[in-house]
């Protein structure tokens, strides 16, 4: 009969015969500073173990916020780790912090001056600091100063608005995130660290124009990029002969991104939304000469956008990989009808991310067309939150181009060079409402048309992870994308060596 034998944790256990050095190493890899300091309980050898930790992970709430910074407090007066690999406060729950009292309000302020005196004076290598909505932390000048400083992630935060000392010998990566860049001259001091090598930027507002000379920095991300400002003009420009990866994502509201120089790019990503500002006005106007003008300054907003995305991509035309998400390509549908040429693309890897919402037929095709040298193709089926709203200056040339007959609208082209098609589905789409609304059928003539015309194909394959639907209660992309699979392989196709491969 088998037995339970309780065993005391001592010092003849596996892990205490290990190294103090180890299992240093090992508490600092705990999730929190917490975790690490519970383990004072173990026996006398682990009772001080914590205090040489060189991780310090602590996040401040709502619930119990005094109790919180008092164990702050607790760890930063008794640590005796001569250095800092990593120092992360996360106080985003910290919403309701202006409903409390006066002191404990102090508490907080005087807490996160007290953290990054520690970190810096302890050579810091890595940071993260998360503050609050209603508390827009000003970073310390020793901070700003830090020379050990490797990566910097912050959040609404920002620079002495009168004196912005922006000095990091060392850094290499900064993300900064929720906050108000007051003028383009912080950025390109950020962007001058002689170390740094990805800036990310993001719910950020303020800067005007993006200017890397940096031989260094080669990676820029840019999502939900902002201003607050309503009634101007928004652009952003970007100035980067040397950058090699551009990522622009998210919700840019109604900021337009112009590419100034970004000729060294090898992969790109493009896939944010713009809100047309420019939309119907829900009130019918009775004066004929106020529609008129109406419907000039529509036409005028909208030739901006073709103009932006047309320059945008000829700035793009030497990259080897590019993304592109769904509003880029409800504007190329509508270049077409205007009669404008997209411009040719040297890119050999093309993702298109479709929208489940918005993916429009003629606006892909459109840009495959001008994708001659692209090897492998991946079509993601996108459910990522996006805006619904639709301007009906746009609808009526979308609706077009979702009924083209595509062997008709790009007659006798060919793709000489694709080898692989991918299809696959992000996590939490129903396809089955959506093959309602006509996506899958559109996805259908899309495939269709790419099996016609490569003629050096090798593989197209689907892939569909097994999984019930949120929506319909049903294992409905498993099933649809099995159903084009099954159609597909009915379709002619001018590559005689390929398979088509369905993979669940």
């Amino acid at each position: 009969m088998g037995y339970l034998k309780k065993q005391k944790v001592g010092e003849d256990d596996g892990m205490s015969k290990l190294p103090d050095s180890l299992l240093v190493q090992i508490l600092s890899l705990m999730p929190t500073t917490k975790d690490a300091f519970r383990t004072c309980i173990i026996s006398k050898r682990w009772q001080y173990l914590w205090t040489f930790v060189d991780t310090f992970i602590f996040t401040i709430t709502n619930h119990n916020t005094s109790e919180n910074i008092s164990f702050v407090d607790y760890v930063l007066t008794h640590s005796v780790s001569p250095k800092i690999k990593k120092f992360e406060l996360d106080c985003t729950d910290c919403t309701d912090m202006y409903s409390y009292d006066h002191s404990i309000r102090c508490e907080y302020d005087s807490l996160v001056t007290r953290c990054l005196s520690f970190a810096v004076d302890r050579n810091v290598e890595n940071v993260l600091l998360w503050s609050f909505e209603d508390d827009v932390c000003t970073l310390p000048e020793s901070l700003c100063t830090c020379s050990s400083l490797i990566t910097l992630d912050v959040k609404y935060c920002t620079f002495d608005y009168y004196h912005p000392v922006i000095s990091w010998k060392s850094l290499k990566s900064i993300k900064f995130g929720y906050s108000v860049l007051y003028d383009d001259e912080i950025v390109n001091k950020l962007s001058a660290c002689p170390a740094l090598e990805t800036m990310e930027l993001y719910n950020v507002e303020g800067s005007r124009r993006l200017e890397i000379n940096s031989l260094i920095l080669k990676r820029l991300k840019l999502k939900d990029y902002w201003f607050a400002h309503a009634g101007e003009d928004h652009f952003l420009e970007i100035f980067a002969p040397y950058l090699q990866h551009l990522e622009i994502s998210g919700d840019l509201n109604d900021l337009k991104c112009r590419l100034l120089d970004v000729s060294s790019v090898v992969k790109a990503k493009l896939t944010f939304n713009i809100r047309c500002t420019k939309g119907d006005n829900d009130e019918e106007s009775d004066d004929e000469e106020e529609e008129e003008e109406e419907e000039d300054n529509r036409h005028d907003y909208h030739q901006v956008l073709y103009t932006l995305v047309q320059d945008n991509l000829q700035k793009l035309s030497c990259a080897a990989e590019l993304r592109i998400g769904t509003w880029f390509i409800e504007v190329l549908c509508m270049l077409q009808f205007e009669g404008v040429l997209i411009p040719e693309l040297k890119c050999k890897y093309l993702t298109l991310e479709l929208h489940v919402e918005k993916f429009n037929l003629c606006g892909a095709a459109g840009l495959l067309r001008a994708s001659p040298h692209v090897e492998t193709l991946d079509i993601d089926i996108a459910i990522t939150p996006f805006d619904s709203s639709w301007c009906q200056f746009e609808s009526g040339y979308l609706a077009k181009g979702d009924n083209l007959d595509l062997d008709i609208w790009i007659s006798s082209f060919v793709f000489p060079n694709l080898k692989s098609v991918k299809i696959a589905s992000s996590h939490g789409v129903c396809l089955k409402y959506h093959s309602d609304r006509g996506y899958v059928k559109k996805l259908f003539k899309l495939s269709e048309f790419l099996l016609k015309n490569a003629s050096v194909l090798e593989k197209f394959v689907i892939v569909s992870k097994r999984r019930r639907c949120k929506t319909c209660s049903k294992n409905c992309v498993s099933r649809y994308l099995f159903q084009l699979a099954e159609k597909l392989s009915d379709c002619t196709r001018s590559s005689t060596n390929f398979m088509i491969i369905f993979q669940e």
